[in-house]
């Protein structure tokens, strides 16, 4: 078992099209030569700008242009089997923020030990990860070691692993709460911004979240994120107040694998597991063996699954729905995070899912495993 997590940067909307250079990231790691690999990813102009280049005696250096604050991310591929396999099976990751500034990054051994010198954005978000309890990559490496010191038994054993998973979550709850307090008493604070965004991806903290907005400085509220936040901030509170349990689902129609429109209301009169994923969503494809057991335990009962998938590759979609043996209908726009139905549903992190029934009514909403098991269970029990 791991737990992994899905990081979402803040998107950043357009500023000005002719631009010189205006930042730079220069960095040595230890003496890594080829096949290692850097890679360097950011946003403007609200999409993801990558570069990457090959490691030349562990020295790497990239430059660009950024508005004012963005949020980027370097990656290490010590292999040479791109980022992906660097992300998701050992290589290293550091997420920064950046300005207009030089930032270098050094280290004599990896990346994750690195020395970040030459920027104070970055040196504030660092000190905001501190104030609300560490970043969740930090987590999520916290919740790993602790599943690691189970004894291969325990690890067995579902009740052991259930632990893990509550202190977890127990964990994320405290940073969340912690970021709104941050928010609140930071209104000058660029990452108040932040934290409200990651806070208000949790349902029960929206509410708040909106009103500690309303109070943050105007310094903030002029940045490029704060500009684009305010629109973003209230789509996602009407999400939230269309999908609350016991609204009529948003309807929505997207292309099946065979490029047919399919609507969610063809399938009225049937109990409906709305499920959000994506190809590269290890956690959404770890949930997919429960999903299919299910599938089969219901489906003649009136039961099915309508994957929406996130991805934005049509060729990945495919493979792994053919890879995980998925029977169900799946659809998808092919826009990634832009998906008109995840925008509809409030959705901000995969995976996501919402069970509808036979009236077309929201029944509930993020249910996985035990807990979806448990309710698919009490609705079918006759």
């Amino acid at each position: 078992m791991k737990f992994k997590i899905l990081i979402l940067a803040a998107l950043m909307p357009f500023f000005a099209a002719a631009q010189s250079n205006d930042f730079t990231v220069s960095g040595k790691i230890g003496n890594i030569n080829a096949p290692g690999k850097v890679y360097f990813d950011y946003m403007k102009n609200g999409v993801n700008v990558s570069d990457s280049s090959l490691l030349v005696n562990g020295t790497f250096s990239f430059s660009g242009y950024t508005p004012d604050f963005t949020a980027a991310r370097l990656v290490i591929d010590h292999n040479g089997k791109g980022i992906g396999d660097a992300i998701f099976n050992g290589g290293e990751v550091v997420y920064l923020y950046i300005g207009k500034e030089q930032m270098t990054i050094t280290s004599k051994d990896s990346l994750i030990n690195a020395d970040i010198k030459g920027s104070k954005i970055n040196d504030d978000f660092m000190q905001y990860n501190k104030d609300v309890g560490g970043s969740m990559q930090e987590l999520t490496k916290a919740a790993n070691a602790e599943y690691n010191r189970l004894t291969p038994e325990q690890q067995k054993d579902t009740a052991a692993v259930k632990v893990v998973d509550r202190h977890f979550h127990e964990n994320i709850k405290a940073r969340t709460e912690a970021q709104l307090k941050f928010a609140e008493n930071n209104p000058d604070s660029f990452f108040a911004l932040i934290a409200l965004s990651e806070a208000a991806q949790t349902p029960a903290y929206m509410e708040k979240a909106e009103s500690i907005y309303h109070g943050l400085s105007a310094r903030v509220l002029g940045t490029e994120m704060g500009v684009a936040f305010g629109p973003e901030l209230a789509e996602r509170i009407n999400a939230l107040s269309i999908t609350a349990v016991g609204k009529d689902a948003p309807q929505f129609t997207q292309n099946d694998v065979n490029g047919k429109p399919l609507s969610l209301a063809s399938f009225k009169g049937r109990v409906v597991l709305v499920d959000f994923w994506a190809s590269w969503c290890h956690p959404c494809r770890g949930e997919n063996p429960n999903l299919l057991k299910q599938y089969q335990l219901y489906k003649d009962r009136g039961f099915t699954i309508l994957s929406v998938s996130m991805d934005s590759e049509r060729k990945n979609w495919l493979t792994a729905i053919k890879q995980d043996g998925l029977p169900w209908p799946q659809v998808s726009d092919l826009k990634g995070w832009k998906n008109e139905a995840g925008r509809i549903y409030g959705v901000r992190g995969i995976p996501a899912c919402f069970l509808i029934g036979t009236d077309g009514k929201i029944i509930a909403n993020d249910l996985r495993g035990e807990t979806l098991n448990k309710k698919l269970a009490e609705i079918f029990k006759n």
